[in-house]
Parts: C-alpha cells; structure tokens; sequence
C-alpha cells in the first residue's frame, strides 16, 4: 500500500514538472508535423525509402570500385 502511494505521488510530480504539455493533443509530442498529410507522406517516403535503399546503394559502391 505504502508503496502504491509512493508511486502515484512520485508520477504526479513528473508530470506537473515535464518541460512541455501535450495538453491531450494526438500528436503534440511528436518532432514532425502530422496536420499536413502530403508532407507528413513525404517524410514517411525519405525515411523508409532511405532505409530499404542503402544496401542497394554501398553494393553498387563496392561493385564500380
């Protein structure tokens, strides 16, 4: 029980003491924008297809040296 107690005062004070309020807003803590919907797809392209592309890319690196 004491410990329950600790914990439920210990949550409280962070979260009254976290630098920035989402306020419930979906999405307000996130680092990019998600209201624009062609950007935010965009976003998703580069980083996925960033990531699927890079052994393509350092295999036909090795392969013309």
């Amino acid at each position: 029980m004491f410990a329950r107690q600790m914990l439920r005062r210990f949550t409280t004070s962070a979260v009254r003491r976290s630098e920035h309020e989402s306020g419930g807003i979906p999405g307000a803590n996130l680092p990019f924008d998600i209201k624009n919907k062609y950007k935010l797809t965009a976003y998703f392209i580069m980083f996925f297809g960033s990531a699927l592309a890079l052994p393509w890319i350092i295999v036909r690196h090795q392969m013309l040296k």
